[in-house]
């Protein structure tokens, strides 16, 4: 049977909890209970020792390694030095097929250094046998190939914040599943962020005049860019992020985190950067069956839903229209 796997930190201070007790130092022991809930567990007193119980979604050991119960969980690189030219996320749930055409695309066309990351996001029955063979997220160094396991279904923005904190490449690349690379993707989005007024870049932009109504470009400047092919700089996603994982569906996420990364902050003050359409990428977007796969009426709800996130956050900022 799979158990509850607790952090190394977690465990101590529930066991200097418990010498805390034992002493009779109650404020220290409060302070030590108050700490592991803040981490996500519980500490439950039975008699002269303790269990801990997960608050959160519990983090498994299983066969293939470590699932996450939630994103936090995932032991962080960002207070790292990058060490690549450039990271590239996958979110995997129940498209095998889907995610071997887009990893085949990469291995095929992508940039030496590359650092792949996939996430599976509790996948079905198909998809788990399939994922790659890659380092698990616990292991020192990094790998090419990197996939992470969760417990549970996190949804979208909270397995690409799982991603993220592996990432150890300059620039981050959202892909799509649903992409297939037919050329290096990845060098002309890392040389187009070399501008320092660029704060997003893409395959497919986004314009509005109006942040409620959006048209597709494939060229020049956007108010922002899909997630289909989206990149970013490392360091301008550690001090904006991390996503607000009320998205839980994939549907205007993209929207919101370029226009948080065009913004800089939530006062506004000085002008927006820019989002840039990068055309004629060598790329086929295929079906996007996480779309497709749904009723007319679920895709509409969905997709309210976190439009409406968006304009909580971002009504009336006429700056960042383009």
């Amino acid at each position: 049977m799979n158990r509850p796997y607790v952090p190394q930190p977690v465990l101590d201070a529930a066991h200097a909890r418990l010498a805390a007790r034992a002493a009779r130092d109650w404020p220290t022991a409060d302070r030590l209970r108050d700490e592991i809930e803040a981490a996500g567990w519980k500490v439950v007193d039975v008699g002269t020792n303790f269990r801990l119980e997960p608050v959160r979604p519990p983090t498994m050991e299983a066969p293939d390694g470590i699932r996450y119960g939630h994103s936090g969980a995932v032991p962080s690189r960002l207070d790292e030095p990058a060490s690549r030219r450039a990271t590239l996320i996958l979110v995997a749930t129940d498209q095998p097929d889907d995610l071997d055409r887009a990893l085949a695309g990469l291995r095929a066309h992508g940039p030496a250094g590359l650092q792949v990351v996939v996430v599976a996001d509790a996948p079905d029955d198909a998809q788990a046998s399939r994922l790659p063979a890659g380092a698990a997220a616990a292991d020192d160094g990094v790998g090419d190939l990197e996939v992470i396991r969760t417990s549970i279904r996190l949804g979208w923005a909270a397995a690409l914040n799982a991603g993220f904190r592996r990432a150890a490449g300059d620039i981050v690349i959202w892909m799509d599943t649903s992409v297939e690379p037919t050329g290096d993707v990845v060098t002309p989005l890392v040389g187009a962020l070399g501008d320092p007024g660029l704060a997003v870049a893409g395959a497919f932009g986004l314009r509005t005049a109006d942040l409620r109504r959006f048209e597709e470009v494939t060229a020049g400047d956007a108010a922002a860019i899909e997630g289909y092919l989206l990149a970013f700089r490392r360091a301008d996603a550690i001090a904006a992020g991390p996503l607000d994982e009320g998205f839980r569906f994939y549907r205007n996420l993209d929207i919101w985190w370029s226009l948080v990364l065009r913004d800089g902050d939530e006062d506004g003050e000085g002008p927006p950067r820019r989002a840039v359409a990068v055309d004629r990428l060598p790329l086929v977007r295929h079906e996007h069956r996480g779309w497709t796969s749904l009723s007319d009426v679920e895709r509409a709800r969905l997709s309210k839903r976190n439009f409406y996130r968006l304009l909580d956050r971002f009504r009336g900022r006429d700056d960042l229209v383009v």
